[in-house]
């Protein structure tokens, strides 16, 4: 079974219902409260209901893996009331991207958990062409090697040259920043740190950038690979680009830097990225994230719990 939660944004019914029929088509058994369409304000519900919900899909036994039915905003209100003895008895995938981006560093930061920043349910498998397969199949199922190349994301393209290895990490770039000076406070020392966003102007996701700069969070970083950006680029006849001025602004790391992995807000084909495996990030003429390791505990089930 599949648990579905709305640890955020409200969510929408037919939506939801696309959602669900995608994943009965996959074969795979959805189960969730019908609590989960209730609103309060920009909140799926109270904060009790969230976290209650949250608590009861890693408690269940017969639920192999949870999955976020939207992002939106709300998932930081979570953290303090989350029962992390309660969820490290029962580990499990947890799948979702955008908001979802604090909870799933929060897990693997404080528990060791591989999290899933990949699609969700109301959004993504409500689509027709929202879901890019073979990565999550690859990642839930415990593959132990596997790539992705400009096979899986076509924008896929080279901003600085190199090799590195180091833990896939990472997120939505305003969630990263948003957590600094917090208990839950970002890790990326040796790491690939993976970054996307939506909607921001060039200026703002420079000004993040350098916030990360500051912050000392990129000087153990050994790469960095940057989402679509869908909705971020400036006016065709500003004279730049988004990736130049990455180049400009983290060209100084010496770090291997690749743009375009459609993982998170995407416009097709959302890529399951692990967050908390090793990986190898080679950016040359071409670019390869290559997984080096399982992102599950092999088990007989088609959906496997995630480790920790």
């Amino acid at each position: 079974m599949v648990g579905i939660v709305a640890p955020a944004g409200p969510v929408k019914r037919d939506e939801f219902e696309a959602g669900v029929l995608a994943l009965r088509q996959l074969g795979l058994t959805p189960v969730f409260s019908e609590s989960i369409f209730e609103r309060d304000g920009y909140f799926a519900g109270a904060v009790q209901r969230r976290v209650d919900e949250l608590h009861e899909m890693f408690r269940r036994p017969e639920v192999k893996a949870i999955i976020s039915a939207r992002g939106g905003y709300g998932s930081n209100y979570l953290l303090p009331h989350l029962n992390l003895e309660l969820i490290a008895k029962h580990p499990k995938i947890l799948c979702g991207y955008s908001d979802l981006t604090t909870v799933l560093t929060y897990f693997h930061d404080k528990l060791a958990f591989v999290g899933f920043h990949g699609p969700m349910v109301a959004k993504d498998f409500a689509r027709a062409d929202g879901v890019n397969i073979k990565s999550f199949s690859f990642a839930s199922s415990g593959q132990p090697q596997w790539g992705i190349t400009s096979a899986d994301s076509p924008s896929m393209e080279a901003i600085c040259e190199g090799e590195a290895d180091g833990k896939l990490y990472g997120g939505c770039l305003s969630l990263l920043v948003a957590s600094l000076g917090t208990p839950y406070e970002i890790q990326t020392k040796g790491t690939i740190l993976f970054i996307e966003d939506v909607g921001e102007f060039p200026y703002r996701i420079d000004r993040m950038l350098m916030h990360l700069k500051y912050a000392g969070k990129l000087e153990e970083v050994r790469g960095i690979v940057f989402g679509e950006m869908l909705d971020c680029f400036p006016p065709a006849e500003s004279g730049y680009t988004l990736q130049q001025a990455i180049r400009r602004i983290l060209g100084d790391l010496r770090i291997p830097i690749a743009f375009g992995l459609r993982s998170g807000h995407v416009s097709a084909g959302n890529i399951t990225l692990p967050v908390g495996v090793r990986a190898r990030l080679t950016v040359a003429e071409t670019v390869t994230l290559e997984i080096l390791e399982a992102a599950t505990t092999p088990r007989s089930e088609t959906i496997k719990a995630g480790r920790n």
